[in-house]
């Protein structure tokens, strides 16, 4: 498959599927809407983790180093003792954040009717 070409998320095989395991996790829509909320400044490791309720540090370092990876966040590092590291969004993770915020939305709208559902579902 070229890079350009739009999967086929039905097949196990295609990127797509990996791509979405990575974005759908709630860690990683929870450090999109913090640092979408600080744009265009950057936040540094600890703040992300005070915003990000829950959060543990080694599981903020990974979602992170993800987000990096993907190209979804841009890390720059200031020389000093310790070292200061800062995240920011890049261009692609700030169309990331529009897209989580349709399904923040759907969510908190309708979560009130899926605990109704469970409710019923568990009797």
């Amino acid at each position: 498959m070229t890079p350009s070409a739009r999967g086929d998320l039905f097949d196990p095989a295609c990127p797509t599927r990996r791509l979405l395991d990575r974005i759908g996790t709630k860690w990683t829509s929870m450090t999109v809407k913090v640092l979408a909320e600080a744009a265009p400044d950057e936040v540094r490791f600890a703040d992300l983790r005070r915003r990000v309720p829950g959060v543990s540090q080694k599981m903020l370092s990974v979602t992170l180093q993800s987000l990096v990876r993907d190209g979804l966040v841009a890390r720059r590092v200031e020389d000093s003792v310790p070292p200061r590291v800062f995240y920011r969004l890049t261009a692609l993770g700030t169309s990331l954040d529009s897209a989580l915020a349709v399904v923040r939305e759907w969510a908190e709208a309708n979560m009130a009717a899926v605990d109704r559902a469970n409710q019923r579902a568990d009797g």
